[in-house]
């Protein structure tokens, strides 16, 4: 079993940064990729960007440039995000994938509470 919980989020003014964390307990040594999703009102739940136990980071193509998925220990991700757009307004989940030969872009296994994200224009 793998708990997270996702902290960070706020309303941002158009054009301003955010910095999401997600703390990882339990299993985390199970943990082979962690990753951020993202579900606006009235849409699907999309992948934003992960990163690999062995740190290689992933984005989809409409986060490239704007947002930077790190980890500074194997308990603690975080999503920096730049030149935030209205369009950003989300609810933004951390996930966890522990099951081996998957894909970053693969099913994930556990998922936290979500932080609300807001940006103003």
């Amino acid at each position: 079993q793998v708990q997270l919980v996702e902290s960070g989020g706020g309303l941002v003014e158009a054009g301003g940064s955010r910095r999401l964390s997600c703390t990882a307990s339990g299993l985390i040594s199970s943990i082979r990729a962690l990753a951020w999703y993202r579900q606006a009102p009235g849409k699907q739940r999309e992948l934003v960007a992960a990163i690999t136990r062995d740190g290689s980071a992933y984005y989809v193509d409409s986060a490239k440039g704007r947002f930077a998925i790190s980890r500074n220990n194997p308990r603690n991700t975080y999503l920096q995000m730049f030149s935030l757009k209205p369009e950003d307004t989300a609810v933004y989940y951390c996930a966890a994938q522990l099951s081996p030969n998957r894909r970053w872009d693969d099913e994930y296994e556990y998922w936290g509470q979500g932080t609300q994200v807001t940006v103003s224009s």
